[in-house]
């Protein structure tokens, strides 16, 4: 009994001794467990982390989140959709507020040049196509008053210049022929009854000056019709002649042919001085004004300037082309510009004083036009400006910067590519528009992966949202309502605004398909 009594106690002061055991283990794992929390959470919550140092020299402060939110880390990390946080160095923090900011060992290195805002006086130019037309004062169409035959062709080639009073064809007509027969009788009885009653004189006066009056209006000349009062024999075909010099630029008239009243027979042009119709675009049409001399240049006259006037500014423009039509007068001795022939025309212009900057400084992204404003130290600035009139190395500036601040000139687009300026002038466009809820709303599209049965949340492959900066991921927005959660199915493209209702929660207030 005793030996077993023994043995009893000797299990049981092991036992006690393997709970001793297990409860230190427990108690020391427990301590340490907490001096590794309270020191974590010390750094968690410290206002400031030392600098931590990177390859190069260059120090790291913290990490911020890459969504914008009031979060930052000392130690890289990544957020709950698993974007890395974005590093931010020491410097980075006190200009964050002023746009873009590069070392001034890389500003060297892209060659970045800058130029002063002033006031300048642009010389601008504008430019435009033409062509040569004939001058319309000048152009004379030759038709016959009677109806008739062409006995004899004087002029039968285009293309022949004609003198004033060059004759161009003969024409028989029996009724010009008759005429002159009634005007040579009357004349001839004016004359004779000089001596009778003025009752009769005035009769035949009457019938001779009617003759004479259908002479003159089918253009029969003042010495055919001398001739017919003196009693000489009326001609039988009546010779017509040009009324004025120029280059037959149409001919209908053949010999023998029969001709009716008004038929066009001769077109003849004088281009002795010509037309030259610019085709001006809109946005130049308000430094065009009548009198303002042109410069022209022919490809057929390679080297030589031809000068002229602006005569006219057509009121319609070509809606296809958004073009007005600019009429300048050019001489044209020796007749060397020819109808039709194309032209490139300069305007010069001079503006008054105005605030420029060098063209090379404007960054146009054809919706808007920015520039870069140096602030110093490696800071610069995206500033969106209203252009005015373009000279030809300066354009004028009506809003967006002031005189005496500077501007980048060259390597601004390095700039763009250096310091992801894209996103920068994503800040300066419209204003974001506002949603019901007076939040600012944003538009995106992508696809929708998928509904949440439970919460209704919506997880959505959305592509680059250039208005708070993301690029193309997936993420979860919270539906407005019960309809916005079931007004799409999960697998179709989508078009959605959503707005930010707290730090960090994303609501989606309109959806819908697209194809």
């Amino acid at each position: 009994m005793r030996i077993a009594d023994c043995g009893l106690r000797i299990a049981r002061g092991r036992a006690s001794g393997v709970v001793l055991a297990v409860v230190a283990s427990a108690a020391v794992t427990a301590g340490a467990g907490y001096w590794f929390g309270t020191r974590g959470a010390h750094q968690a919550t410290a206002p400031s982390v030392a600098a931590i140092p990177e390859k190069g020299g260059k120090k790291i402060l913290y990490y911020r989140n890459p969504m914008g939110l009031p979060d930052t880390s000392p130690t890289p990390k990544k957020d709950s959709m698993g974007m890395d946080y974005i590093p931010v160095y020491e410097g980075e923090d006190q200009d964050a507020g002023s746009g873009i900011k590069i070392s001034t060992e890389k500003v060297q290195r892209l060659g970045v040049r800058t130029a002063k805002v002033e006031k300048r006086t642009l010389d601008a130019v504008v430019r435009a196509t033409g062509r040569v037309e004939i001058d319309e004062r000048r152009l004379n169409t030759i038709s016959a008053k009677f109806e008739g035959y062409i006995e004899r062709l004087y002029v039968n080639v285009t293309g022949q210049y004609v003198a004033r009073g060059t004759p161009l064809f003969e024409a028989y007509s029996p009724e010009l022929l008759a005429a002159q027969r009634e005007y040579a009788v009357a004349a001839q009885g004016l004359a004779t009854l000089r001596n009778a009653d003025a009752q009769t004189q005035a009769g035949m006066k009457r019938l001779a000056d009617s003759a004479l009056a259908r002479l003159r209006n089918w253009d029969v000349t003042d010495e055919d019709i001398a001739r017919l009062a003196s009693g000489g024999e009326p001609k039988r075909a009546l010779t017509l002649r040009a009324p004025a010099g120029g280059i037959v630029i149409e001919r209908k008239a053949t010999q023998g042919m029969r001709f009716m009243p008004g038929e066009m027979l001769y077109q003849i042009a004088d281009l002795s001085s010509v037309w030259l119709i610019a085709d001006v675009f809109e946005q130049d049409l308000g430094r065009v004004r009548v009198g303002q001399m042109a410069q022209v240049r022919f490809d057929a006259y390679p080297g030589e300037t031809f000068k002229g006037r602006v005569t006219y500014v057509y009121p319609t423009l070509k809606a296809e082309m958004r073009t007005a039509q600019v009429r300048i007068e050019l001489p044209n001795p020796g007749g060397r510009l020819k109808p039709a022939m194309y032209a490139q025309v300069e305007l010069p212009t001079a503006a008054g004083a105005v605030l420029a900057v060098p063209n090379s400084a404007v960054i146009d992204s054809g919706r808007r036009q920015v520039v870069l404003v140096d602030l110093g130290n490696g800071r610069f600035e995206p500033r969106q400006i209203k252009l005015g009139t373009r000279g030809e190395e300066y354009v004028a500036i009506l809003d967006g910067v002031k005189e005496g601040e500077t501007v980048v000139v060259a390597a601004n687009f390095l700039i763009d590519a250096e310091s992801n300026l894209k996103a920068a002038l994503g800040s300066l466009s419209a204003p974001a528009p506002v949603a019901a809820s007076g939040k600012v709303a944003h538009s995106a599209t992508g696809t929708l992966v998928d509904v949440d049965a439970t919460s209704g949340a919506l997880t959505i492959a959305h592509e680059p949202i250039a208005s708070l900066g993301w690029p193309k991921m997936q993420m979860e927005f919270m539906p407005a309502n019960d309809a916005i959660a079931k007004a799409v199915k999960p697998g179709s493209p989508v078009a959605f605004e959503f707005v930010e209702r707290k730090p960090g929660e994303w609501v989606v207030t309109k959806i819908e398909a697209r194809k």
